[in-house]
């Protein structure tokens, strides 16, 4: 008996936790080192042999609320045979999480009870600040786009009328102008212009991240998808002097918002068309990738640096060599592609190097967005 005491004790000591062992007639078989300190036991009998009573009483009234009446309740517990776990706020502030384990017999009867305490007042005090850290962070996004939406509605008003006194200053019928004049209107347009579409992403970004926002999901014909947005976008592709291949296999319907991944296609045709030199080449291939489809945007130009293939989807981010190359943009394209892309369930990536030309990759779950995917427009970032 003496030697599986000690055993017991070995164990008991050897646990990471405080540790106490019930007999089932309620009184102490063991208690470690851990289990004494962390309730102060040193004036409390808690020898072998000795009641439980006692010592429930001493660590219950280290509780911030006692319970009551505790010796009842704790040997109720232990009868009821049941893996048990709750947590408990002391009175000095700390809170210690308990775990109650019925213990058997080599024939199987009750023999008692294990039971076990850690201090999780750090883990408590962690968890609570990234609650309140997620919080801050939701209100913060949400004040984010509701200054997307405000700053992008007040400025849409007058670059309209810049756009409009731009035409009227065009039309013969306002005067002549002479070649000096033309050239200013036109700096005038080209501008009202680069700063209308930045307005339109900034808008479209903080609809799509709207939390009441929506995809409106239906069957979706990618080769018609993809057609469309090749043909929507050839005069751009024409004016850049590129050569453009759209390659579609057939397939199964795609579930989505046709109107979105239309958006997707068309920003990264835009990009395409943007960043490579006369002369270059586009292709568009489309193709059913196991239960899903893959879209490929490649084209022949500037590429992507391999350590910005990331931090270009973040938004208001671009690659050194199209920041320095006198390419407009603002790099919220992607970042809004992106977020399309994996409310849909799927993803979207690059790759190739820099002067080597990009692939951009869109892989989209044919069955469209799981119960998981942010398919409700609920802000995630």
């Amino acid at each position: 008996m003496d030697r599986a005491r000690d055993r017991l004790q070995a164990v008991l000591e050897a646990l990471p936790r405080a540790a106490i062992v019930q007999g089932g007639d309620a009184h102490v078989v063991a208690v470690n080192r851990r289990f004494i300190e962390m309730f102060a036991l040193d004036g409390v009998d808690h020898s072998p042999g000795a009641p439980l009573g006692p010592v429930v009483e001493e660590v219950a009234g280290r509780f911030a609320v006692r319970p009551d009446p505790t010796a009842a309740r704790t040997t109720a517990l232990a009868a009821r045979r049941v893996h048990r776990v709750a947590e408990f706020p002391l009175a000095d502030g700390r809170i210690i999480r308990r775990e109650t384990a019925p213990l058997y017999d080599a024939d199987g009867r009750p023999s008692g009870s294990l039971w076990t305490a850690e201090d999780v007042t750090e883990a408590k005090r962690r968890e609570q600040a990234l609650h309140r850290a997620n919080a801050a962070l939701a209100e913060l996004a949400r004040r984010r786009n509701e200054f997307l939406a405000s700053a992008s509605h007040n400025l849409r008003t007058p670059l309209t009328s810049v756009l409009s006194f731009c035409d009227l200053l065009a039309d013969p019928a306002s005067g002549p102008l002479g070649p000096e004049q033309r050239e200013f209107l036109a700096a005038i347009r080209r501008n009202a212009e680069r700063m209308a579409s930045v307005i339109t992403a900034l808008l479209e970004t903080a609809v799509l991240r709207e939390p009441r926002r929506r995809l409106e999901c239906a069957a979706v014909d990618v080769a018609r998808l993809v057609e469309h947005a090749v043909l929507d976008r050839m005069p751009t592709l024409t004016a850049a002097g590129v050569f453009t291949v759209l390659r579609c296999e057939p397939g199964p319907a795609l579930r989505g918002d046709e109107h979105r991944l239309a958006q997707v296609l068309d920003n990264l045709l835009e990009n395409a068309a943007k960043f490579t030199p006369s002369g270059g080449r586009v292709g568009i291939d489309a193709a059913p990738d196991g239960d899903a489809w893959r879209i490929e945007v490649a084209d022949s130009g500037i590429g992507v640096p391999a350590e910005y293939r990331e931090e270009i989807f973040s938004g208001f981010v671009r690659a050194p060599n199209a920041e320095h190359g006198g390419f407009p943009g603002t790099g919220l394209g992607l970042a809004f592609s992106r977020d399309i892309v994996r409310r849909h369930g799927g993803e979207l990536t690059v790759s190739g190097a820099a002067g080597r030309g990009a692939v951009f990759t869109v892989r989209l779950p044919t069955e469209g967005p799981g119960p998981d995917d942010d398919a409700d427009g609920t802000d995630r970032t």
